[in-house]
Order: structure tokens, then C-alpha cells, then sequence
């Protein structure tokens, strides 16, 4: 496999796009701004799926689905929510009927305006909160702790694969509580739980915090949130959690009884991520040799590639090779064994670090002699020949170490990517040369922030959870400033 795709340091942004495109991720389709997700990408997002789902299920939640289409007059009963999306709506306004009426069999198509016009689902909390009405009465009714998988569109003038496209894939997470300390909670455990997934999983670290009012989701009272950054120093929302408080329950008139026979309206929560995840994992990881995958997420996790020349010889390795992968497929591992006499090994060698498999084992006819592998890990590039005895364990623990290290590798860099700045000139040279997160005190108003944005084109990425009280002025105007917060240039 020829290495003909960029480098980090030539051309970030084709480096990405080569990966994606030639890594067998994703494609373009013919229809603008839309992705066709191939079957080693989608397979990647079905891990990614599986994790977060039992997650979800595990704290409670149930999935559900809702339709794609939403009336228009739902957007319009929440006013910051149809403010925040109606750039971005796509909108059905006519359907065809097919008549065959001229009387020579031939059939003639005729449009026929909609009475109401139907918004292409671009979240889902207008048609979830109406449905929700008919499904609560009283206390005994709540807490309802729904998940849909479904795909959303938000028209967008200028898309990248997985980080911005007009149709996408997520998870949207709904709930209805009886009390605001509830949906707080529900907010904050759904916060951890992406957390969790983008560390523990994706060998991510994330920042958790609030975004400011400007970045705040349409229609919550708090927004909270996981920040990422890539290694072009960059930002990358990584999932968000809403808390709504009564905003949508009051548009769409959603009481109960409660205990103290009084009728109350609910409180709410939403949540979400999607195949953005997809881009995070890439640019996160990646090199110049192409994709890094963490082992938990690696549709394959092990390659068993075979070097010989006579079929005799390849009939001993195969008897060997295929004992190895049931061996490790025991150990709940997915391995390939690629014997495919089309490609050489050189061939494969390079399309499996391309693709990011984590491990490589390689046996030739004097592997079988000596009872040896060569295994290679696709982190570091590392050889080395091992016995093959007890070699499922072996790799077991080297995939363990793989996925610590990627962790660790992406948590240097971001620490060695976040600097605490004090002055408005520090922080212009820092962003426009270098990037990452900026630790800045800011004076708490949407001004100043849109201020720093239009010069700088950085934002307010979080508000961190973990923040110390800290007296400080802030960056751009000088007045008073009582924590910091983090600055970034995002995607």
C-alpha cells in the first residue's frame, strides 16, 4: 500500500482527510454536504454504539424512536430553541401524488403543498416533549429515561467528514423528572457517563465543565460539557448534556400530579453525542503512517499475517496461525487471519497499520522451527519475536498496554498544550501560533466574549467543574474576574 497521503506538519487538514478517505472510514455521496459511512468505519461507530448503549441501559435508560419528521409549529412554541436552530433547518413543504386520470394509462405527477410545513428532525426534544404529554399524568409516571438512535440534519455551508455534515448519526438522550434536583443529577450522571466512554474507551481526556451563555445548547438552562483537543491544537466538543429545567415542559403544557396532590410542570434533560466521536478518534490518535485506533474501539484488534512461499509452507503456518486465533478469540479478542494470495505481505503490512490494527503477528517457516511470532504494535511501531507459548496472554496484556498508552500520549500532549495566560497579547501570540487551551480570566459578559472571538476566532470551549475560585482581571478588558476559564480555537 503506497504511502501517498500527507503528513500533520504538510497539510493538517488533507492528512485527515486522507485518513478518513483512504483508511475506508467514509466517502462523500452525491448528495452535498452528506456522508456514506463504509463498512470499517461503521464498524467502528457500532463499538462505539455498543459501549455507550450499555452504559445508557445500565443507569436505566430505554430506547425508543421518534419520527424524523416534525411539525413546524412545534418550533415555534420554544423561543430560544427555534432562534438557535432556524438557520439550519431543512423543510418539507410539498409531497407528490401520482394520478393516472388523462385516460391513456400513463401516469402524471402532481405536487401538493403540505398543510403544515415539516421540519427534518434536527434534534428531537419539540416532537419527544409533545409525545411526552400524553405519557405523563402524575408523579407515578416519572422519571421517564429515554434514548433514541437515530439520524438528525442541520444544513451546513461548509462539511468535513464526520466533524461536520448535513446528515449525521447520534444519540439523543430525553428525560422527565418530578423534581429540578432530579434532572440536575440525570444531567450531571449523563456528563460522566461520556466522560467515562471518551476516556476509558476512546483513550481521550476530556475537560468537564458549563458552556457560556453564547455556547449554551437552544433552549437549556445549563449546558454542560466534554472538551477534547486535537493535535493541531484545536478543540473538539466531545458530547454535551442539557439541563432544560421547565422550558419545554411549560411550551408544550406537560403537568403532573404530584405527591402533594398539586399539578406541577416537569423537569427535563437532554443529551447527546454522535459520529463526530469519529473525527475526535482520529485526529486524537493518528500519525503519519495513517490511523491509531485504541484497542477497545479496533473492529480488529489482532492481524495474523502469513509469509511463505510454497503452499506446503502455507498449509503448516495456516494449522498454527488459526490455533493462535481461537486461542485469543477466547479471550473475547477479534483477530483476522489474512491468507489471501492476492496482496504480498509487505502489502498487508502496510494496509493494517494504515487501517490502525493495534497488534500485528507475523509467522513464516522459521517461526514454526522455533516456535517464535514477530508482533508488532501499531502505537509505537515496536517489534518484536515472542514465544508462542502462552501468546494469547501475551497479547491480551499488550493491547491493555496499548490502549494506557494512547490515553497517556494524548494526556501529555494536552498538558503540554494548555497554558495559563495573563495578558491580551500573550494570549493573541499563543492562539494564532500555537493553539491548545488557554487557561484566561474573562470579565463573565457575552460582549467581551464575542469581542475575543471576532479578533482571535478562539472561544469559551468550558467553563471547567473542577474550577478553584481565583481573583484575577480579565484578559481583554481588564475588569474584575473571579476564575478562569477555557479559551480554544474549535471545530
Amino acid at each position: 500500500m503506497a504511502k501517498n497521503f500527507s503528513t500533520r506538519q504538510e497539510n493538517y487538514s488533507q492528512w485527515y482527510n486522507d485518513i478518513v478517505i483512504k483508511a475506508d472510514l467514509a466517502e462523500n455521496s452525491a448528495v452535498r454536504g452528506c456522508m456514506v459511512i463504509k463498512p470499517y468505519g461503521y464498524a467502528i461507530w457500532e463499538k462505539m454504539q455498543s459501549a455507550l448503549d450499555k452504559m445508557f441501559k445500565d443507569t436505566g435508560h430505554s430506547n425508543a424512536y421518534f419520527p424524523i419528521f416534525i411539525p413546524k409549529s412545534f418550533f415555534s412554541k420554544e423561543a430560544s430553541h427555534v432562534k438557535g436552530f432556524a438557520k439550519e433547518c431543512a423543510v418539507v413543504t410539498h409531497y407528490r401524488l401520482k394520478n393516472s386520470d388523462d385516460g391513456k394509462g400513463i401516469i402524471v405527477d402532481e405536487d401538493a403543498k403540505l398543510e403544515e410545513e415539516l421540519i427534518v428532525r434536527p434534534t428531537s426534544e419539540t416532537i419527544i416533549w409533545d409525545t411526552y404529554k400524553n405519557w405523563i399524568q402524575s408523579y407515578r409516571d416519572l422519571p421517564i429515561l429515554v434514548n433514541q438512535w437515530a439520524n438528525v440534519v442541520r444544513w451546513e455551508m461548509r462539511t468535513r467528514l464526520f466533524l461536520r455534515t448535513t446528515e449525521f448519526l447520534w444519540q439523543e438522550g430525553h428525560t422527565a423528572h418530578a423534581t429540578k434536583d432530579e434532572a440536575i443529577a440525570e444531567t450531571k450522571q449523563m456528563l460522566n457517563i461520556y466522560a467515562d466512554f471518551a476516556e476509558n474507551w476512546m483513550a481521550l481526556p476530556v475537560l468537564k465543565g458549563t458552556k457560556s451563555p453564547n455556547e449554551r445548547f437552544a433552549g437549556a438552562i445549563e449546558t454542560y460539557c466534554i472538551e477534547a483537543l486535537m493535535q493541531d491544537g484545536k478543540a473538539l466538543q466531545s458530547g454535551t448534556s442539557h439541563f432544560l429545567g421547565q422550558n419545554f415542559a411549560k411550551a408544550f403544557d406537560v403537568k403532573f400530579l404530584s405527591k402533594e396532590n398539586k399539578l406541577e410542570y416537569v423537569w427535563a434533560s437532554s443529551w447527546g453525542v454522535s459520529t463526530r466521536l469519529m473525527g475526535a478518534l482520529i485526529m486524537a490518535h493518528s500519525d503519519d503512517n495513517g490511523l491509531v485506533l485504541p484497542p477497545k474501539l479496533a473492529p480488529i484488534q489482532v492481524v495474523i499475517v502469513p509469509i511463505y512461499k510454497k503452499e506446503e509452507q502455507l498449509a503448516q503456518i495456516s494449522e498454527k496461525a488459526n490455533q493462535i486465533k481461537k486461542a485469543l478469540q477466547k479471550k473475547g479478542i477479534s483477530v483476522k487471519y489474512d491468507d489471501r494470495d492476492t496482496f504480498k505481505p509487505g502489502w498487508k503490512f502496510s494496509e493494517y497499520e494504515f487501517k490502525g490494527v493495534p497488534v500485528r503477528l507475523v509467522i513464516g517457516p522459521r517461526d514454526l522451527e522455533n516456535e517464535t511470532v514477530e508482533i508488532a504494535r501499531r502505537d509505537t511501531l515496536e517489534k518484536e519475536v515472542l514465544k508462542i507459548t502462552d501468546i494469547e496472554n501475551k497479547v491480551e496484556h499488550l493491547l491493555e498496554q496499548i490502549q494506557k498508552n494512547l490515553f497517556q500520549k494524548a494526556y501529555s500532549f494536552r498538558e503540554d498544550n494548555t497554558y495559563k495566560v495573563d495578558s491580551w497579547n500573550e494570549f493573541k501570540e499563543i492562539i494564532d501560533k500555537k493553539g491548545g487551551f488557554l487557561l484566561s480570566h474573562w470579565d463573565g459578559t457575552e460582549e467581551t466574549e464575542e469581542k475575543i472571538k471576532e479578533e482571535t476566532k478562539a472561544t469559551i470551549r468550558t467553563i471547567p467543574l473542577d474550577n478553584n475560585p481565583e481573583e484575577g482581571k480579565c484578559i481583554y478588558t481588564g475588569k474584575p474576574s473571579k476564575q478562569r476559564v477555557v479559551f480554544a480555537k474549535a471545530y
